[in-house]
């Protein structure tokens, strides 16, 4: 199984908000989509698309590196999730409580906790890009990175600046 960081970047990357195109199409896909990462099956597909969302709109405040309370989605989809403390070896983990429902998606929101636990959290982003957003991991040494692709989504935004600022410039200016 991946880390905690890689597993939430592929679970929020079942969207791609660029194309519009969803991988979970039903609760099976998303049973198997679980089960293929070793989680335990989950068939709610609402709620699976609340926290995936809640997720997104969360990682988009871990470009300013200011500490920030969850956002309303996130809130609400963590609130539908039965967890628990358990302590492991000495070490406190977060885990599905005994019997709840949705045991696949709450094994995926331990792993917001996990995240912060082995320090991954601060550098699981979503790319600044507002026709990308894809998950990443900051990999930079600064923290600093803000698109998922320099060569796609960097070039784009710095492509339109530079066309909004020849355009303000106007015409007739030298090139």
């Amino acid at each position: 199984m991946s880390g905690p960081a890689e597993l939430l970047r592929d679970f929020v990357n079942t969207y791609d908000v660029e194309t519009d195109t969803d991988d979970l199409t039903s609760p099976q896909v998303l049973r198997d989509w679980l089960e293929a990462r070793g989680l335990e099956p989950a068939a709610d597909l609402v709620l699976a698309r609340e926290l995936r969302e809640g997720l997104r709109a969360g990682l988009r405040h871990n470009h300013d590196g200011v500490a920030y309370a969850a956002p309303e989605p996130l809130e609400t989809a963590l609130a539908a999730l039965s967890l628990r403390v358990t302590v492991d070896g000495g070490t406190p983990r977060l885990v599905p409580a005994d019997g709840a429902p949705h045991r696949g998606l709450a094994q995926l929101a331990a792993m917001i906790a996990a995240a912060h636990a082995d320090g991954t959290w601060p550098r699981l982003k979503v790319c600044v890009e507002s026709t990308c957003q894809a998950a990443f991991i900051d990999a930079s040494k600064n923290r600093s990175r803000a698109w998922c692709s320099m060569r796609v989504c960097g070039n784009r935004t710095k492509t339109r600046t530079y066309r909004a600022r020849r355009q303000a410039e106007g015409p007739g200016m030298p090139a």
